[in-house]
């Protein structure tokens, strides 16, 4: 009964920062679980895959509903983020522990710098000056779809190949690579980008999840619990993202992130 309860808790943790500050969220999950129930990253990622993959999958529904998904850039990505995803999970069995918690710490590193120079405002005006003839994948203002050629292709199999690979290496769901790959790549709006990049890290996801099943490396004990947890907290935080600074949260966050990054360097090498 307390695993239960410390599951779906943690679950539930993870699902409000993943509701209140968007895909950034899912980074937390795999140190959560590893300081909750004292795991391995290669036996923490798959648990955060699997509720990483359910959570993404229902706000990318719901974002398609209002038609902000492209869903064809968003399956192109994943195809190929599924054929490397299967990769991460099989390196992340074979290395030992301590090189992918530095790892994971770096990527944290990374993910919070980003987000604290992160400029909405700045972004914004820049991509609307931008030049859009250096911009691989446009959108007809005919058809209103991208339209696709090498330089797209290629750009989009770049970003789904990556992030697959580290998704299945590090049980993270890749949306801090998705969402700038789709900036830079395309002249979508912020909007589409991010239901675009919902949709990519739910099937990403999914197959890193069905992969581990399929290995014999997932924690079903705990894994049901936690995500049932992080479906119920990211409704909830859906409910009173609202009423908070987003600016604020971001921030917020990153400082968090930073945290967590450097507590797992110095646990690592306090332990060793």
């Amino acid at each position: 009964m307390e695993l239960l309860l410390i599951s779906i808790f943690l679950g539930a943790l993870i699902g409000l920062v993943l509701a209140l500050t968007g895909a950034g969220g899912t980074i937390v999950a795999v140190p959560l679980l590893m300081f909750g129930f004292h795991l391995t990253i290669a036996e923490a990622a798959p648990i955060a895959l699997l509720s990483v993959s359910l959570s993404s999958a229902i706000a990318a529904v719901l974002a398609h509903r209002q038609g902000k998904v492209r869903y064809r850039a968003a399956g192109f990505i994943a195809v190929t983020g599924m054929l490397t995803s299967p990769c991460g999970i099989w390196l992340a069995q074979k290395l030992p522990n301590t090189p992918l918690i530095i790892l994971f710490a770096l990527m944290l590193f990374y993910v919070a710098f980003n987000m604290l120079r992160h400029n909405k405002a700045q972004q914004v005006s820049a991509n609307a000056s931008a030049d859009q003839s250096t911009i691989p994948c446009r959108l007809s203002y005919v058809q209103n779809r991208l339209i696709w050629n090498w330089p797209c292709a290629r750009a989009l199999a770049l970003a789904g190949a990556t992030t697959g690979f580290l998704s299945g290496l590090l049980g993270v769901g890749g949306g801090f690579l998705v969402i700038p790959a789709l900036k830079k790549a395309t002249d979508l709006p912020m909007h589409s980008v991010i239901a675009t990049a919902l949709a990519v890290i739910a099937l990403v996801s999914a197959s890193g999840a069905a992969s581990a099943v399929f290995i014999g490396s997932m924690n079903w004990l705990i894994a049901l619990p936690f995500a049932a947890g992080t479906l119920m907290g990211m409704l909830i935080g859906r409910k009173i993202a609202g009423y908070i600074s987003e600016s604020r949260l971001q921030q917020g966050f990153a400082v968090i992130v930073i945290g967590v990054s450097v507590w797992m360097i110095i646990r690592t090498f306090w332990i060793a």
